[in-house]
């Protein structure tokens, strides 16, 4: 079989691309090594929290008391549906809680917004510079198809629930609801109540994680493969008809409904953040 343009089989421009940029300069072999650090994940979750903080500091300087204009209604509709959310889930104070949500829910759609770039923009970009190539290996621009990007927000989320069963609780009581809960009080039975209870911390941070990731990586794949339909001739296939057709009009239909997933997968993640939160304020 030839190769695309790149010089890579089908194959390898897919590991290409699903390949992040990290320390280690090749592909992570381990499920989980915390010696590796994907410098991707980090600038592009890193660029689009700023660029979040910056839409909603816009926004509120941007506030009328009078008719709103597009944006602000926009904002107005995103701000009144997160207030709802956190006040029906959330018994107490949600002067942190609140805002928090709104971020999350504003910086998981920017990371993943960036899913809807083409596959190949670098090559658009070395078309705009002429003679000065600019080459990225290995590179992943969106951080929620990275599993590390995603379990170090859940691993966030964990943080903040124990702060707040901690703070509403005290730790005795805390400490007394692993050990009591959902068996009963009895001696004998505290060694089940915490084992139930660490693994479903444990459960909760691995699933936010996972949901996130696994959503967004498929999507991420769909992309490549669509991207190689567009380029079919360049396998030795005179069908390129066919693959005008696969990348342009399939493209363009899973670009509209990966809006879809893209908002439902932040809503998701912001509501299972608000709800584990607000298991944190309840007593068992």
């Amino acid at each position: 079989m030839s190769t695309t343009a790149e010089g890579l089989q089908p194959t390898e421009y897919i590991i290409e691309h699903l390949t992040n940029l990290n320390n280690l300069g090749e592909v992570q072999s381990k499920i989980v090594d915390f010696s590796v650090i994907n410098y991707d994940t980090i600038f592009w979750s890193v660029l689009m929290g700023v660029l979040a903080v910056g839409f909603l500091i816009l926004a509120a300087r941007k506030a009328t008391s009078g008719v709103p204009n597009r944006f602000q209604g926009l904002i107005e509709l995103v701000v009144e549906l997160v207030e709802a959310q956190s006040k029906n889930i959330v018994h107490g104070d949600r002067t942190f809680i609140a805002p928090l949500a709104l971020l999350v829910f504003c910086w998981i759609i920017f990371m993943n917004t960036l899913d809807l770039i083409p596959i190949d923009w670098i090559n658009g970009v070395n078309a705009l510079l002429g003679n000065f190539h600019l080459h990225i290996p290995h590179h992943k621009i969106v951080p929620t198809t990275d599993l590390n990007g995603t379990m170090g927000m859940s691993i966030s989320v964990l943080l903040i629930i124990l702060y707040y069963s901690v703070k509403i609780k005290g730790i005795g009581g805390f400490a007394h609801e692993l050990v009591s809960a959902p068996f009963g009080a009895k001696w004998y039975l505290a060694p089940f109540n915490l084992l139930l209870n660490l693994i479903e911390y444990v459960a909760k941070t691995v699933s936010l994680g996972m949901r996130l990731f696994g959503n967004m990586y498929a999507g991420e794949l769909i992309f490549m493969l669509i991207a190689l339909l567009g380029g079919i001739w360049t396998f030795g296939v005179d069908l390129s008809f066919l693959g005008f057709i696969g990348h342009v009009i399939a493209g363009a239909i899973w670009a509209v409904f990966h809006i879809l997933v893209i908002l439902l997968q932040a809503f998701i993640f912001m509501m299972l953040t608000l709800v584990y939160i607000g298991q944190a304020h309840s007593h068992h």
